[in-house]
């Protein structure tokens, strides 16, 4: 319709900003606005997206890049600081889910190579949308949040191993014979693998030291680095994408890789999209209709079927059920490698585009609705935490920490070990209060216990929880947690179990911090405001003349 490729290219990304925008409205990911941009300029509906040799190399461009910042961002730290549970849920939902999938499909009269495709791409979830999720709700330092990107890592790690196995063994095998061709492919890849090897080694630290001096430049080798190692994987008969992943490991244990990884996110947001408008553009409408009903099954078992199967393995290893729930929500949908596994699919020969369309619209369906359950996650855990019982053993003793003198006097129950918990209650520390310190990180739990506070793991959100404090002792309870709704259960449930002493709750803005006050709190906290304001005078009305430093808290 259009011959600009620069036009058309300028029509796409209008269009798209126009979607990516409604999306943001509706507090959903950009892959769907992507996805729905495909399929409008595409030849299903006004027909504007053509095929062209350079959207696909755009799209193609953004793949290994995708690739490339996942294996930069491989760390195995994250894995190990939550010891088993991100091995044993990660490696536990890919084979429940795969199985059960798979049978599902075939009940629905799929082949049973079709039948493989979609039961491994129901496994995946989407990490960037997963991390982004939980950095808007503050939860990626969470026991739940730390948890479910250790599995989310282990998925990435997965989907690289299964798209090593479909490119290598994936297509029909010469006259070697099927031993030969394996042989082969192994052969290549122990090489591929002892030359990134010797490239961590010997010259990429050396080099990137060097290339650090300018950070353009930084970013350019970068590039041009993950670009050429998905050539060379195309070349040794491996995928782009593998190729590209073995080029972002080789440099994920430099110290330039999270400068390096934040410099080529917005690059490959960008060119991403191209990568979903061209798989939109692929699918007709009418073939869509068709899949409806396979869709909303396998959507049905992604939103409901993999929560379940993590917070299985999660009850049976001793967390608690909200920890289970919490960590499952986030296998609730597919990810961009379920879409990118199906057209690598098509390019094998082994998918149909009906198949591909099936997995899209599931894509569609389970991003769409599951980025709601995350979103509103915690209000859903409160519906149902009777039900869910079954996932918690009577004893959860992954998360209980042995407290000794947990009945003696307090004088003040603080929520919330942050920076600015942890410093409250320094300071109250340092003035002989007696303080019991509750927190939902187990980590900062231990640190704080070995350091000699009274300090207790737990949920302020479970009002059972809470009538296990000894609040007939204490004379202030005091939220840190800047958290509007967990702030106002605290209230309800101290005030359910008729609590007489003070309480502080903590804000984020004084108009926020009014409402408290008309709901009976004794004292509302706005940190950062009331940092700046003692600030501000102790530097205005009490001005230091006599050369010497003083510091903000030190008697005037």
């Amino acid at each position: 319709m259009l011959d600009s490729v620069f036009l058309q290219i300028g029509l796409i990304l209008g269009v798209a900003a126009v979607l990516g925008a409604v999306a943001q409205v509706l507090r959903q990911p950009l892959i769907v606005a992507f996805l729905a941009v495909g399929i409008l300029m595409g030849p299903s509906v006004l027909g504007v997206v053509e095929m062209r040799s350079e959207i696909e190399l755009f799209a193609r461009l953004g793949i290994a890049l995708l690739l490339f910042v996942v294996g930069l961002k491989l760390d195995l730290h994250v894995i190990r600081t939550v010891g088993p549970v991100a091995l044993a849920s990660g490696l536990g939902q890919v084979v429940f889910t795969s199985v059960i999938g798979y049978l599902i499909a075939l009940l629905l009269g799929m082949s049973h190579v079709a039948a493989i495709y979609v039961a491994v791409a129901l496994t995946f979830s989407s990490t960037i949308i997963i991390v982004k999720l939980l950095s808007d709700k503050k939860e990626v330092d969470s026991l739940h949040g730390r948890i479910a990107i250790g599995f989310l890592i282990v998925q990435d790690i997965v989907v690289v191993l299964v798209m090593i196995g479909l490119t290598a063994f994936g297509q029909p095998a010469g006259g070697e014979g099927v031993g030969g061709e394996a042989l082969k492919i192994l052969s290549k890849g122990a090489a591929m693998l002892i030359f990134v090897a010797l490239m961590m080694r010997y010259v990429l630290p050396g080099l990137l030291h060097r290339l650090a001096r300018s950070s353009e430049l930084l970013v350019l080798f970068a590039i041009a680095w993950a670009v050429l190692g998905a050539s060379a994987g195309d070349l040794l008969g491996f995928s782009k994408e593998v190729g590209a992943f073995l080029a972002g490991v080789s440099i994920a244990s430099t110290p330039y890789r999270q400068q390096v990884a934040a410099r080529l996110v917005s690059l490959r947001d960008f060119l991403l999209l191209f990568f979903f408008i061209e798989l939109g553009a692929t699918l007709q409408l009418s073939s869509l209709g068709a899949q409806i009903d396979k869709a909303i099954i396998f959507s049905l078992f992604v939103l409901i079927g993999n929560p379940l199967i993590v917070m299985t393995i999660m009850g049976y290893m001793g967390y608690r059920r909200r920890t289970g729930f919490l960590a499952g929500l986030t296998v609730a949908q597919i990810s961009e490698f379920s879409l990118i596994l199906a057209a690598l699919g098509v390019t094998l020969g082994h998918l149909q585009e009906e198949t591909v369309g099936l997995i899209t619209l599931v894509g569609l369906i389970t991003i769409s609705v599951s980025t709601y359950m995350i979103m509103y996650s915690h209000v859903l855990y409160r519906y149902l935490a009777p039900y869910l019982g079954w996932f918690e053993r009577k004893v959860a003793h992954r998360e209980q920490v042995s407290l000794a003198h947990t009945a003696q006097d307090v004088d003040v129950i603080l929520v919330g070990l942050g920076r600015f918990g942890a410093a409250l209650a320094e300071f109250l520390r340092q003035r002989g209060c007696r303080l019991l310190a509750i927190d939902f990180d187990p980590e900062l739990v231990r640190q704080y216990s070995r350091n000699g506070y009274l300090v207790h793991y737990g949920d302020v959100e479970e009002p059972e929880f809470v009538a296990t404090w000894p609040l007939g002792r204490a004379q202030w309870v005091v939220s840190t947690i800047r958290d509007r709704s967990i702030n106002r259960m605290l209230l309800n449930t101290l005030r359910h179990h008729d609590y007489r002493g003070k309480i502080a709750i903590s804000s984020s803005s004084q108009q926020e911090g009014r409402l408290f006050e008309r709901e009976g709190v004794d004292l509302v906290l706005i940190p950062f405001s009331d940092a700046a304001k003692e600030a501000a005078d102790q530097i205005w009305t009490s001005p230091d003349r006599s050369g010497s430093a003083r510091y903000s808290g030190e008697p005037t």
